[in-house]
């Protein structure tokens, strides 16, 4: 405080007095008995197998009671904490309504089978995303970044209706699993319309390079809705390709495709990541790398691994999202923020590094059997170390642990967690209506190999750190769109 009084610019304190509003408690309370139905549902499939359908119309299977898991358990974990943060906000109960109308589509989507339904569906949950972003209605910027979100969300489910449409003439089926079923006919012009339509479709939605800009300039969002966002909205790309995997398979080269606009954008979000400043920019370009390794690896053909990356994924950044602000310190003007900064690794460290990242590859492959043939589960598993030995360096040079400790620590945390994703992995094989559908390995594959291991080089080493050039690039290239930046302190605090 400045000591003296100022403008009063965020409106009267709530009435504690007052009743809650209802529809806060409400939506919360049904959202967690979705969850505990939803946990019904699925151990029913595990233990039946069936799947259960209004024929032409919805057909719950494996993917759709997993997502129901998925789906509610976030939303829950936003509602309840929700119930705090937008207390006593003008917004509260329009924000509460939003909230639970997204759970309630996206469970209607993942249950969709109808191609209208589904198509419907998908721009209804682009429109309750956009209205999430915007919740602030007398925020200019928060109107501005709405406004951004809704057009490329539009433009997403133009691109899927294209690719329905092309589905549709070109099968004569009117449901996903008709499609899927008549798949093996599909080739030519309308063929290759309805796949590239559905990846565009698929990058819009999961946002990657280049179409990004969406969520950089969402920042205007409250935090549950960001971190709704981020765990749950832009993995729909991953539903997508993974619902659409027997079109999507058709063709090796058009896989090899997807791998590429996959890996690109894995490695724009780690380089954009490192020149960020702010908390939830940084957390968004991180999502932008993460999706990217999502898309990836559907290009593999590995959609349960694109399906469990998702999960994790989702379940990491909500929690980052909803904690951001533990990383945030309070200091007056003459202190100086403490800097963290990496401890030398030695050889000892590079050692077990390396040895930690070969090794989990090994628990990966072994587990899941793949990487033990030439195919693309060999990149997939190259990805799985590569991943380990980024992940297990910065453990070695940064925690703060005596080196003995942290040198042993590192393998006994790592082996565990990669256990873990095998296993989730593995659960998401047995549940999904598509099987993996790996490549043979081509000269393109090793081009993107060796251009991750190349990245990841300057990256740890610091190279990329020395271009003025290139940080100049990568600054304008996550830079938000203009009408949703705030320029004043006061714009911060006047909603």
């Amino acid at each position: 405080m400045s000591g003296h009084d100022s403008e009063q610019t965020v409106g009267a304190l709530p009435d504690t007095t007052a009743d809650p509003p209802l529809v806060p408690a409400v939506s919360t309370w049904l959202v967690w008995s979705l969850f505990a139905l939803s946990v019904a549902a699925l151990a029913a499939h595990v233990r039946s197998g069936a799947v259960w359908e209004l024929p032409g119309v919805i057909a719950v299977d494996g993917l759709t009671v997993l997502m129901w898991v998925v789906v509610t358990f976030f939303s829950g974990v936003v509602h309840s904490y929700s119930r705090r943060y937008m207390a006593g906000d003008a917004h509260e109960t329009g924000f509460f309504a939003a909230v639970f109308g997204f759970t309630a589509v996206v469970m209607a989507l993942v249950a969709a089978d109808h191609v209208a339904l589904f198509g419907v569906l998908w721009l209804s949950m682009g429109l309750l995303m956009a209205s999430l972003i915007g919740t602030v209605r007398g925020w200019k910027q928060a109107r501005a970044a709405a406004r951004v979100a809704r057009r490329y969300f539009l433009a997403s489910s133009a691109l899927l209706g294209v690719a329905l449409t092309a589905l549709w003439w070109a099968t004569g089926a009117t449901t996903i699993s008709g499609i899927g079923a008549a798949a093996g006919a599909l080739g030519g012009a309308p063929w290759l319309i309805a796949a590239a339509a559905l990846v565009l479709a698929a990058m819009i939605q999961s946002a990657l390079l280049p179409f990004h800009g969406w969520l950089l300039s969402s920042m205007t969002a409250p935090t549950p809705a960001s971190a709704l966002m981020h765990a749950g909205f832009v993995n729909a790309g991953g539903i997508l390709l993974t619902r659409f995997a027997p079109v999507i398979t058709v063709d090796a080269s058009f896989m090899l495709a997807v791998v590429a606009v996959g890996g690109a954008s894995a490695v724009g979000g780690k380089l954009l990541k490192s020149v960020q400043t702010d908390v939830k920019t940084e957390l968004g370009c991180s999502t932008i790398g993460q999706m990217g390794f999502m898309i990836m690896q559907a290009g593999l053909g590995f959609f349960a691994a694109a399906v469990a990356h998702l999960i994790l994924h989702g379940f990491y950044k909500a929690y980052q999202f909803l904690s951001s602000g533990a990383r945030l310190e309070r200091l007056g003007p003459d202190h100086e923020p403490a800097r963290v900064g990496a401890r030398p690794t030695g050889v000892v460290g590079v050692a077990v590094t390396l040895l930690t990242g070969l090794g989990g590859g090994v628990v990966f492959a072994v587990l899941t059997d793949k990487g033990l043939r030439i195919d693309s589960g060999l990149l997939l598993t190259f990805f799985v170390v590569l991943t380990t030995l980024h992940a297990a360096r910065n453990a070695v040079r940064r925690v703060s642990l005596p080196a003995a400790i942290r040198y042993w620590a590192v393998p006994l945390v790592f082996f565990p967690a990669i256990t873990v994703y095998a296993a989730v992995y593995t659960a998401v094989v047995s549940l999904l209506p598509v099987g993996s559908a790996p490549t043979e390995l081509t000269l393109l594959h090793g081009v993107i190999a060796a251009a991750f291991v190349g990245i990841y080089v300057g990256i740890e080493t610091g190279v990329h750190e020395g271009s003025k050039r290139l940080y100049a690039a990568l600054l304008n290239a996550s830079r938000p769109s203009s009408e949703t930046l705030l320029t004043a302190t006061e714009e911060y605090n006047e909603y």
